[in-house]
């Protein structure tokens, strides 16, 4: 099917699919990979495990060099590819999504603030004036791929308009993390190299604006100009990734939408005048590859980065990160210390903040008709929404490292939050969730069946 011709609810369903296809099989490898780092970190072994995160690395180019340790590159470098699918994400929900207009945006945008308010409130209520206090925004952040695999794990007996929901609000989380990280977990500012970052992004903006330009690679290499001017300047280097997503170009190929329907009608007129045989012959196939190859290139370069990216980011970058950042001793008194007001700010606020600031905003904007309550989803389900936006992991895992950089013992106890919450939260949300949602009415589920094959 001409994707132009895709009605709004058909590429909403593929994009659905293509969204939590992985989201599963990801989900357990990030898990495997936590695990191993936990029991790394509290083997005979432990001490070797932390040299190997402390291992030097250097690139060298004439007489300028960088260098920095293992963990530092997973964290500056390896997760600025995690960014740059985030920023990905976020602009493509911004230009077609759900939040390409105010009305559609209302009330995911209204739940994302009180998603993050409450947090964020909770832990400073039990943290105000301790050294602890910095950490106030590690309970803000939702993972998303967590929670959409969690999600997926229900199948149909959750309304779509509830998954889409969730989605939204989860990228609105996001542009709130990365907020909170370039304004409040800055220390320090270089002028000269932030301005030769600054400047790359402009670049790549008037290359895609200006001059049409829709290589992937010219972007890339802009990209490391910006990365490595934003890693000098003191602003953390992961924020040029997702600046430099928002200039990679959403719109298709016009040129390349007019050869489509070209080699389509092309296609079509070469089938009709063999209607009578049963296999294809060479040249249809050559005609169909074609058609294949037009499709590819009309589809916009932002889309074909974050189908690709995908796998990447799900099946390698984030079990690498979980390995080098997930790995917390626990010889230090952390599970005698649950009373510790770290672990418990981080814990509740993810337990009980986001949940109750979820459904508290919505409940206020539904009342005050800013927004409705997504099509088919009851109060109910959407408190377990709610529950599943507790699940943290990948970035309050990475916010918590940048709160606590020179305290090993506020990091470990912010991560032990963090990972208890996030196992809690995934848990409390299937039962809720499967408590509350039925079976989808089969009429419903033969309606998007049908659509979702009309759509590939």
């Amino acid at each position: 099917m001409d994707p132009a011709a895709r009605t709004p609810l058909e590429r909403l369903l593929v994009h659905l699919r293509e969204v939590t296809k992985d989201s599963p099989r990801g989900a357990m490898i990030l898990l495997a990979a936590t695990a191993a780092a936990m029991l790394a970190a509290n083997s005979p072994w432990s001490d070797a495990w932390a040299r190997l995160w402390a291992t030097p690395l250097a690139v060298s180019l004439g007489p300028w060099t960088l260098s920095e340790t293992l963990h530092h590159w997973v964290n500056d470098g390896l997760m600025a590819v995690f960014f740059f699918a985030v920023g990905l994400e976020i602009k493509r929900e911004v230009v077609e999504g759900e939040l390409s207009s105010l009305r559609r945006a209302a009330l995911p945008l209204v739940a994302a603030l009180g998603g993050m308010v409450a947090p964020a409130g909770l832990f400073l209520l039990l943290n105000a004036g301790a050294p602890g206090a910095a950490g106030w925004g590690v309970p803000m952040a939702t993972d998303i791929a967590f929670a959409l695999g969690v999600l997926a794990l229900l199948g149909d007996r959750v309304p779509v308009a509830l998954k889409v929901f969730l989605m939204a609000l989860a990228v609105v989380d996001d542009i709130g993390a990365v907020l909170v990280i370039a304004v409040f977990y800055t220390d320090q500012l270089h002028l000269p190299p932030l301005l030769l970052g600054v400047g790359a992004i402009a670049a790549a903006a008037a290359a895609n604006l200006l001059l049409g330009v829709r290589r992937p690679l010219a972007y890339f290499a802009v990209g490391l100009v910006a990365w490595f001017g934003f890693l000098e300047s003191g602003v953390h280097a992961t924020l040029a990734a997702v600046a430099m997503a928002l200039t990679i170009p959403a719109a298709p190929v016009r040129r390349a939408d007019r050869a489509l329907h070209e080699r389509m009608g092309e296609l079509r007129d070469l089938l009709a005048s063999s209607a009578g045989r049963q296999h294809l012959d060479h040249r249809q196939l050559v005609m169909i590859e074609a058609v294949e190859e037009e499709i590819a290139r009309a589809r916009p370069p932002l889309l074909r980065l974050e189908r690709r990216m995908g796998p990447l980011v799900s099946l390698f970058v984030l079990p690498v990160f979980a390995l080098a950042n997930a790995g917390v001793p626990l010889g230090r008194g952390l599970l005698d210390g649950l009373l510790d007001p770290v672990f418990l700010g981080v814990a509740l606020g993810l337990l009980v903040g986001k949940p109750l600031g979820i459904c508290a905003f919505s409940w206020v904007a539904v009342r005050l008709r800013l927004g409705e309550l997504p099509g088919g989803a009851t109060w109910r389900q959407l408190a377990g929404v709610g529950v599943l936006a507790g699940i943290g992991f990948t970035m309050s895992l990475f916010i918590a490292g940048l709160a606590f950089p020179g305290a090993p013992g506020l990091q470990d106890a912010a991560k032990v939050g963090v990972l208890a919450a996030s196992f809690v939260a995934a848990l409390l949300g299937v039962v809720l969730l499967g408590l509350t949602a039925g079976p989808a009415p089969a009429a419903a589920r033969a309606r998007r069946r049908a659509a979702a094959a009309a759509a590939t």
